[in-house]
């Protein structure tokens, strides 16, 4: 249920992201049969079964504080399936490291109406809701915002677990000049790169090869590991003449994809004539 003032509405969520890594099992070596982790006390030297366990919390160097499920229940969050918001503010205003993970939020049965106000509401006037929701017995807080004619939720990172950038040493120790020169060549550079935003032209190379080796073995395929060569990156205490260099060389891209989007105008030619 999300609650917007005294207005109540049923909705339903839905993940919106789902990982596409690629999971392996462990297996042994000698025969493929799949390894299990178990529970071993090293005090005793022998195996532990579930019910013994207990959960501790480490406060110094094997030093634990028990705390069990009782005293836990006691200070978790109510288990309710109500989703309370608190605030509306402006999407800027969100520093993008607080965002986490993202869910379709949709009206369930006779909330329709309520879901499409609220949804409006919200499109025409900028605003983002921040709520409050318990998941998997963690209240989170989280963000709710128009997106695709419907409403997104996004759990965020509360502010004492983002750390500072002040906690990084390397940005203070050096104060670094840059020449007006450098920085008009710079900002060519990254306009000389600057493309409209399309997420499909990313692609995860690498776990694309790796579903490609693991259809290649399942098929039979004897496949011959080759060494890779590892690229070293350069280093250069030339900044002006790596910037140039950086520029020519996507002078020369954009060369080259002018002439092969030429040629293929050129061959369209052709065969339409």
């Amino acid at each position: 249920m999300l609650n917007f003032g005294l207005v109540s509405m049923p909705v339903k969520l839905y993940s919106a992201v789902s990982s596409k890594t690629v999971h392996f099992n462990h297996l042994h070596a000698d025969d493929h049969a799949r390894v299990y982790t178990k529970r071993f006390c090293m005090a005793d030297e022998q195996e532990v079964a579930y019910d013994e366990l207990v959960r501790g919390y480490e406060i110094a160097p094997e030093r634990y504080v028990v705390v069990e499920d009782d005293e836990l229940a006691a200070i978790a969050p109510e288990f309710t399936r109500t989703i309370e918001i608190e605030d509306f503010v402006e999407l800027q205003e969100i520093d993008r490291i607080y965002l986490d993970q993202s869910y379709h939020m949709v009206p369930n049965n006779g909330g329709a109406k309520s879901y499409h106000l609220l949804l409006g509401a919200m499109r025409e006037e900028g605003k983002v809701a921040i709520a409050r929701v318990v998941l998997r017995s963690r209240e989170r807080l989280v963000a709710i915002y128009p997106r695709e004619g419907a409403l997104l939720m996004t759990t965020m990172n509360y502010g004492d677990e983002v750390h500072s950038i002040s906690e990084l040493r390397e940005l203070g120790e050096l104060e670094m000049k840059i020449s007006e020169r450098e920085l008009e060549i710079g900002r060519r550079l990254v306009r000389s790169l600057a493309e409209p935003f399309d997420i499909t032209r990313y692609r995860d190379s690498y776990r694309e090869a790796i579903l490609d080796l693991i259809d290649r073995k399942a098929g039979g395929e004897q496949v011959q590991a080759q060494p890779v060569e590892q690229r070293r990156p350069v280093q250069t205490t030339d900044l002006m003449g790596a910037l140039q260099a950086s520029l020519e060389q996507t002078r020369e891209r954009d060369r080259d994809s002018s002439a092969e989007a030429q040629g293929e105008d050129e061959l369209l030619v052709q065969v339409s004539s």
